[in-house]
Order: structure tokens, then sequence, then C-alpha cells
């Protein structure tokens, strides 16, 4: 499938690959999700039908998909997938954790596969050769099925007569169990069949499982049909009734035969075929229609597969309807109202919203200008009518834009799901994963570079944190470790927590690693605070392993978490308790693709700063500037304040007499004061997270709403912005990255170290 990744992009065949590629995504995701499920289920020792044939239907529909596009990797490892799960559903193997590992392990060689289809990973060939050697030993386990007494009841031998093989495992597990067996009559419309059916089954499952259905052949007429319906529960007759009864539904309980003995352990002979194999995928209606005069015909690949261009082959003809459907059956129209839409094409139509932005900033400009014009009020006044309209469907289409790009963190959340089962697994580690805040949207950009750090960080909680079982029951801890992940939107940020009640970090050995490490000098280290001393575990080569393990001891781990999620504009925090456990906070934006920003001008340069990392603005009065350790700060409602001038971090404290670059246009000098006095500056408090910093600038130009662009490969390196924008004026404004910029200041020098946090004093009283 290599071969798959090349090609022009805007040809009709890579265009059907990456529409396999989005559905393949997809149906991974859901497999993901419903394994993650019957794994819980597995632990409590239960087992939900229903669940397994869910994973069973997904296979299928991959095995068809993969087959269909020529992905004879993945095709091969469904095929055998699908084997190993009608084992399953069929009861001939037991769903044992060797099972469900077996199962996980396919989906993670699902996602390698993918990978290599794009060209983004080599073929995982060993692996998927490995993974279908541990299938065929587990399919050689499969035992006999059990017989049961279906003779004892009194049931329709038409029914039994064409009752697939799983819908007899279903029955014969239901008897086995010791449930009853009711017969619903149910009088449907032939053009509501699907979706009545489907309401049917909803308020069923609670009490039992549908086993199968039959058409009766009575009670209908050209636009209804009357289903027989077998029905295994627990639940009383009279409780089945209320919770299902109807004007069109008939219930009532299937008796035993006098005298019946479990001796006769088949079906009885009805003339018909053996039932064929049910791959479960057959519509309820299409198999109501079937069995109204013969067994369902054998399996064919989905709809959804052969509808795919332009692979697909054309379907064979259907033979002639016994009657005209009706004007309500005869509909081409699509039960989804979805459509999937690349992120290139989003991130096109944002920076034309940007472009369009700036459109709007020149049309206001050009209204003051015409506004005071005495023969130009009719003009200046139907100007700023369409200005106001204009703004307001641009508002519109970003928050629309917007709104489409965003996706919930339960996407990544899912997969780390089976990062966890998997790695406490492997080292013997009972650990129990709570998610809540799920549904929190956010940039499905961001979302995308969110899973390498989430993992690190899972993975060091896994290692480091959680406790091994013994040594939690010495402490009085609960054998079971809990790892929490919670995520949930404050103001224009999205936070992230990841908290392990493990054993907690410990500031002292952190230092005495780092020290040994030549992180940090020992003369440093005595003046380090505790947040400091935590910080340590994301520099570069920091580990407190001395031996390297499959989890950790290289020293990358958390470099990579603090890295990346810098990228995006966030911030990481950790706190910790010694034996209670560790708290990592991750602070980002909900989207890099549009924000509102504050123009503020340095030495005659304009610069953005994104409101949602700015606390607010104020004016600079240098007389309550205090120096304190070398730093200036000001003490605001109570706090210290760090302060740093931008002129002097972007060194421009010399372009304030006019040097500029030759092709830029000449700024305005800053306003000065009626009185002579030196031009009044201001403030502008930037907040991340707990962080505050307060940055010196020379003027407030006003908000804007921008698009970011990347600064290219040639400027990536440059530490301290975010991108760059348009402005207008043929004119460009660097973005700056408030929490790259926070984290420069506070880390600038060792006397900040807790200014930020908390005030202090020294002998005098004084700051």
């Amino acid at each position: 499938m290599a071969e798959h990744g090349g090609g022009r992009g805007d040809s009709a065949g890579d265009k059907a690959r990456e529409e396999f590629f989005s559905e393949a995504q997809e149906i991974v995701d859901g497999l993901s999700r419903d394994l993650l499920a019957l794994d819980e289920v597995s632990k409590r020792g239960g087992s939900d039908a229903e669940l397994v044939n869910d994973v069973f239907r997904a296979v299928h529909t991959l095995k068809g998909l993969s087959s269909l596009f020529g992905a004879a990797m993945m095709s091969g490892l469904s095929h055998e997938l699908e084997n190993l799960l009608d084992d399953l559903r069929l009861g001939r193997i037991e769903l044992s954790q060797q099972v469900l590992d077996l199962l996980f392990q396919s989906v993670e060689a699902y996602g390698r596969i993918l990978a290599a289809s794009k060209g983004d990973a080599p073929e995982p060939a060993a692996e998927v050769k490995a993974l279908l050697g541990a299938l065929g030993q587990v399919a050689q386990q499969r035992g006999g099925v059990a017989a049961t007494p279906f003779t004892q009841y009194e049931l329709d031998p038409g029914m039994l007569g064409v009752l697939t093989e799983y819908e007899e495992h279903r029955l014969r597990t239901n008897l086995q169990a010791g449930l009853s067996l009711y017969r619903m009559r149910v009088q449907f419309q032939l053009f509501t069949i699907d979706s009545a059916l489907d309401e049917l089954k909803a308020k069923t499952r609670p009490h039992g499982e549908i086993i199968t259905f039959l058409p009766t052949g009575e009670g209908g007429d050209a636009e209804s049909v009357e289903l027989e319906i077998l029905v295994a529960s627990r639940t009383p007759l009279a409780t089945l009734r209320t919770a299902l009864g109807g004007p069109n539904i008939v219930i009532e309980e299937v008796s035993r035969r006098p005298g019946g003995r479990p001796d006769s352990l088949a079906p009885p002979a009805t003339g018909l075929p053996p039932a064929p194999y049910d791959d479960g995928t057959q519509t309820e209606s299409g198999a109501a229609a079937a069995r109204t005069s013969a067994p369902p015909p054998p399996p064919s690949i989905p709809s959804d597969v052969l509808a795919a261009p332009p692979f697909a082959s054309p379907a064979a003809p259907a033979p002639q309807a016994q009657r005209e459907p009706s004007a309500r059956e005869l509909t081409l129209r699509s039960v989804t109202q979805t459509v999937r839409v690349d992120i290139r094409k989003l991130d096109h139509l944002m920076n034309i919203v940007g472009e369009l932005a700036i459109v709007r900033g020149s049309v206001a400009k050009l209204f003051e200008r015409v506004r005071g014009d005495e023969e130009l009020r009719d003009v200046a006044t139907d100007l700023h009518r369409l200005h106001r309209a204009f703004e307001r469907h641009l508002t519109q289409m970003q928050n629309g834009i917007l709104e489409v790009r965003m996706v919930p963190l339960g996407q990544v959340f899912d997969k780390l799901a089976r990062i966890v089962r998997q790695i406490s697994r492997e080292h013997g580690k009972e650990i129990n994963l709570v998610i809540t805040g799920s549904e929190t949207e956010i940039d499905k950009l961001i979302v995308e570079e969110l899973s390498d750090p989430l993992m690190h960080m899972i993975r060091n909680a896994i290692d480091h944190g959680i406790e091994e079982k013994d040594e939690r029951m010495r402490v009085g801890k609960p054998p079971v470790g809990t790892i929490a992940l919670n995520a949930f939107q404050k103001g224009n940020h999205v936070v992230i927590e990841v908290e392990d009640d493990g054993r907690g970090m410990d500031p002292a050995l952190i230092v005495d690693a780092a020290i040994r490490r030549g992180l940090v000098d020992e003369s440093d280290a005595r003046e380090l605070s505790v947040k400091e001393a935590l910080a340590i575990v994301f520099e570069p080569g920091f580990t407190t392993r001395d031996d390297v393990t499959s989890l950790s001891g290289r020293g990358v781990g958390m470099d990579i978490v603090r890295t990346n999620i810098g990228k995006l504009g966030g911030v990481v925090d950790i706190t910790s308790d010694v034996g209670i456990g560790t708290k990592m906070t991750i602070t980002l934006p909900i989207t890099l693709a549009i924000i509102s920003v504050l123009r503020v001008e340095v030495a005659g340069r304009t610069f953005c700063m994104p409101l949602a990392s700015i606390e607010e603005a104020i004016v600079f009065d240098e007389s309550l500037v205090r120096i304190f350790e070398g730093r200036e700060v000001l003490t605001q409602r109570g706090a210290t304040l760090p302060l740093a001038h931008l002129d002097k971090l972007f060194g421009l404290e010399g372009h304030r007499q006019g040097v500029y670059m030759s092709d830029a246009p000449t700024p305005k000098p800053p306003p000065v004061s009626p009185t002579g006095r030196k031009p009044r500056r201001y403030v502008v408090i930037g907040l991340v997270a707990d962080r505050r910093v307060g940055f010196v600038v020379d003027r407030l130009v006003g908000q804007q709403d921008i698009v970011i662009k990347a600064l290219g490969d040639s400027l990536a390196h440059v530490r301290g912005f975010a991108g760059a924008t348009e402005l207008g004026d043929q004119r460009v404004g660097l973005v700056i990255d408030a929490a790259a910029l926070i984290a420069e200041v506070l880390a600038s020098v060792g006397e900040a170290r807790q200014l930020v946090h908390e005030p202090r004093v020294d002998a005098g009283g004084t700051l």
C-alpha cells in the first residue's frame, strides 16, 4: 500500500484514496471505543453481545473497504480478525484477556498500516505477521458448541428453520442462562419499518434481547407487514407488556412443551436449506423480507464501500419488484447530514477571511476620511451602513469556520485509554483511567499535536508516579492506581489536567539528579524554589533513572512535552505532593487559526499581542517601579509584577531615533505630551496560566482580528513570535507568542523565580 501515498493531490484517484483514509480512520476510532467499552464489561465479569457484534461489523466493513482499495495488508489482517470475532460471538472461544489484548494490538496495527499507506512510516510487515500468527493460535483453541433443548419450547418450526448460526447461538446462550422466551407480534408500515424496528430494539434492550423476527403473512396489507419477534428476557410478562406494549404490539410467553426433553438438539427439519453465514451487516427490513420465502442471500460488500468512486464495481441489477413502490419510498436522499472537509481547505478559507478583515479595516479608514466632508455626507452614511453590514457578516463567517474546525478532545482521550491499558498490563500495574471533559472542543490542528505530549505525560505517570501494588497497600492506598484526565474551557483557553495518585515528586531528589547530570550548579541549586525544582523535569536530558526502561530513562519525554506545548502557544505547570500525587496542567488557546489581538507600538514597530493572553493594560508610572535583586517590578493589586521592556527584549533601543529598515514605511513617532513631558507609555500585563509579566510598550494602537501566518522554515527558530499577519496598508506585523515570551522573561534571571507568585518584602518593609 505504500504506493498510495504518492501522486497528484488533485487527481480523482488521490481524492478517492483520501476518502479511504478518512473512512478507515473513522472506523478504527469507533472500533477502539467499542473495545474500551468491551474491556470495561469484561472487567466486571460480564459480556455484551451487541458490543461484540458492533466490533465484528466494524472489522467486516474495514475488510471490504480495504479490499476495494487494494490495501492487501489491512485486508488480510481484517480477514483473520473477522474469523476470531466470529468465533467469539458464536461462543466458540471465550472473551479472555488474551483475546482482548489481540484486539487492541490489531487496532494499533491498523493505525500503523494507515500511516504507512500515506507514506508517513514504514510498513509494519513483521508486526502484522506476528499478530496474524497469534490470531491463528487463538483460533486453534476454539471449543465445541454446547447443546440446547430447542424442542422443549413451543417455537414455530418455520422460525427455527431460518435461524442464522449467530441467532441460533444467541438463542442457545440465553436459554442456558435461564432466560424466558417471549413472542411479540408487531405491525409495521413498510416505509418506516427500518426506523420503527430500530426504535423497538432500543426499547427492548434494557429488558432483554431480540433473537430474530419473521413475517407472519397475516395482519398486514399492501402498505404494512406483521412481524413475529422472538425475545429472550428475565423480565416478567406483565412488566414487559407495560414497558413495550402498545396498540400494534401483542406479547405472550413461549411455553414449554408438555414432557419436553432435551433429546433433540437440532431444529426440526423444514425442507429449507441451511441458513447461510450471517455477517451481521444485513439490514433489518431486508432480513424480514428475505425470511418470507427463503434464507437471506450471502453477504456482500457494504453499500457504503460500493458507493466509493472510482474503484467500485457496478452493482448487479436488482430483481424486478413484485409491486410498484410508493412515492414515499422512491427517494435518493442520504440519511447523513455530514460532509468531510480537508483541514487544508479550511485553512485556505481562513486566509481569505483574514484578507477580508484587512479590507474591513480599509473601509473603516475610508469612512473616517469622508465623514467629515459636508459634500460627501450621504456617501459617508451609505458607506457606514455597508461597513456595519460587512463587519457583521464577516464576524459570522469567522465564527462559522472556527466552529467547523473545532473537534472534541475525546478523539485524543480515547487513544490515551488504549495506551494506559497496554502499558499498565505490560508492567503489571493496575490503573484506573478516569476521563472527564472529553466533550471539550479545541481546534483540530491543536488536537493532532496534543497526542504525543499527553502520551508522554501518561507514560511518565505510570512509570514514575503510580507505585507497585505492594507499595501502595503498605502506605494505605488502594491497590489500583488512578490517573485522572480532565479538560475544561477557561475563557479563550482550554485547560487539560493529568493527575495521578502516585508517590509524587520530591524536589530534593530532582535537584540531586539534576546536579549529577550537570543540569544545575550546586551553588544555584540551594536557591531554587519548589516550583523551579519541579520545572527541572522539563529540561533536556533530565531523568531520575540510572537505567533505561521501555518507558523512561532517556531524558527526552518531558522535554518533548514542554517543546510541543510551547509550539501551540501553551504552557505546562506541575504541582506535586510527596506521597499524595502529581498534577500537570496544560493551558492552550482554543484555536490558532484566527485570533483577536491588541496592536501595540514599540520603537516605531507594530506588534500584535493575543487578547487571550492579556489580563489588562495600564499606564506605565515609572515612579512606582522598584528594583528587587536587579529586576524591575511593580506592585499591582497587592501582588508583585515583574516588568519587561519590549524594546530591550527585541533589541530595538537604538531604533528610536529613526533608524529603520529601508523598505519599511516610516512609523509615526510616539505622541508627545502637550506639557513637553516624556511621552506616556503603557504596561500590557500578559497572563498565561498563573504566570504574569508586565510588558512595557510605547503606544496602544487598538484591537483587531487577525489570521496568523507561519514565519517559514528560515525563521522558525526565532523565539518569542507565533507568526506574522497583514495589518493593511501593505504592512506586516509580528504576532507575539505570549507564553514563550513570559517563560523567557521569567527564566532569564534567577531573581524572578518567586516574584510572579508571591510578594516579598525586605528588612525595611518595602518591596
